[in-house]
């Protein structure tokens, strides 16, 4: 049945960023009229999949039932949100309702283009083809690692952007560490293929990966794209500079190439390339005060991770009450991304860097140098930041995620 409801804030995303932004609104303004359109009923730690993939993590850890997650303040909308009408403070669900809001949140994530690489999507999960972008693909990574003992393992990365732009490289090394102790890693030709034309983004930690890549003897090829894929056949084609390129594999680690959400990149909200058209600094919408976007679907030219949507949710949050009381936003995100770059089990780079690569570390150089591989950094990785994620991103507690006032 067809209803029109209206809520003081419409946040559009269950996910990571949509949910810390309603808790950390609902910490400072107890009783906020706040709906969340979420149709999924699972919600997911995806940071944890790379450790799924790695042995390391089981894969239901890093999953939970929607209603467990969901603030109990806010009203959730389990729907799909399909068509916004700004002008008219509205969206459309899917099945043609409409909500009304003073202040809409949109932080739906990115969207995953398996099927933008010919063959790949029949064969993912068989055939030697796994990806960690995947809850239900990230065990059959591990279960590939242990069953090759030769031949050649091919891990691939799309060109920007993607979520976590470290993790093509986390399964790669990850499958590398667990060959060396398998005593077979000599038997294995690795190649990595990076549609970009650097190994990382930020240069200041290159060096150490680079230490990795000599010390696993992995072939680096970049400026090389997997085009197409055939399964049956274990072959992977790669557009490069010199022309296409097939290459045989006994197993294959694949990351899809990624874009705006489909409903997003279609609507009035989108900038030219289909993103959330949002300031960089304060999130707001660049047409549309009362509109705010965050997380993987905006447009800010930040590294898309949930590290990030930890420090952009305050900012969304503080900046959203402002909007709704009247007030110019008064806070400020500055670029903040983080990539744990897990180098072997036990051992991390800690990448965290803002706009224009500028290094951002958490933490003073004497308690962690994050530019090395460090065992600090993986007991982060792996015990702290889960808890912190499950009991305190999720719950409004800003823990190294205070947001910034502006400057005068």
């Amino acid at each position: 049945m067809v209803q029109n409801v209206s809520h003081e804030v419409v946040i559009v995303g269950g996910g990571s960023a949509g949910i810390a932004t309603a808790s950390s609104m609902l910490k400072r303004q107890p009783g906020l009229d706040i709906a969340i359109i979420e149709p999924k009923t699972e919600h997911f730690y995806q940071p944890g999949w790379t450790m799924v993939g790695g042995g390391v993590f089981d894969a239901p850890v890093t999953r939970r039932r929607m209603a467990d997650v969901m603030p109990k303040a806010v009203k959730w909308i389990m729907q799909s949100a399909a068509t916004f009408q700004p002008e008219d403070n509205q969206v459309t669900l899917e099945d043609g309702s409409t909500v009304t809001y003073k202040l809409l949140v949109v932080a739906p994530g990115i969207k995953l283009c398996w099927d933008k690489i010919p063959g790949l999507t029949e064969t993912l999960g068989k055939n030697g083809v796994t990806s960690n972008y995947r809850y239900d693909l990230a065990p059959y990574t591990w279960e590939l690692v242990n069953q090759t003992r030769s031949g050649r393992a091919i891990f691939t990365q799309p060109p920007m952007p993607i979520k976590c732009a470290g993790a093509p490289q986390k399964a790669m090394y990850l499958s590398c560490d667990a060959w060396r102790d398998a005593g077979v890693l000599d038997d294995i030709e690795v190649e990595f293929h990076n549609a970009g034309g650097v190994l990382f983004g930020v240069e200041a930690y290159v060096p150490a990966l680079m230490e990795y890549v000599e010390r696993y003897g992995i072939g680096l090829n970049l400026t090389s794209n997997l085009v197409a894929v055939d399964g049956p056949a274990k072959q992977a084609v790669f557009k490069t500079a010199d022309g296409d390129v097939t290459r045989d594999f006994e197993m294959m680690h694949v990351v899809p190439p990624q874009a705006a959400p489909d409903f997003i990149a279609e609507s009035p909200l989108a900038s030219e390339a289909g993103w959330v058209d949002v300031d960089q600094f304060n999130l707001q919408h660049t047409r549309y005060p009362n509109v705010i976007g965050l997380g993987d679907a905006g447009s800010m030219p930040n590294a898309k991770t949930a590290a990030a949507a930890r420090k952009q949710a305050p900012v969304a949050a503080v900046n959203g009450l402002d909007i709704l009381a009247g007030r110019e936003p008064s806070v400020v995100y500055d670029g903040y991304g983080s990539c744990p770059l897990t180098v072997e089990r036990g051992k991390i780079v800690l990448a965290e860097f803002g706009y224009d690569g500028k290094l951002l570390p958490s933490f003073p150089k004497w308690i962690v140098d994050g530019t090395k591989a460090r065992r600090f950094s993986w007991l982060l990785k792996s015990e702290a930041l889960p808890w912190i994620y499950w009991n305190g991103m999720l719950k409004g507690h800003e823990w190294l995620a205070k947001p910034e006032k502006k400057q005068a």
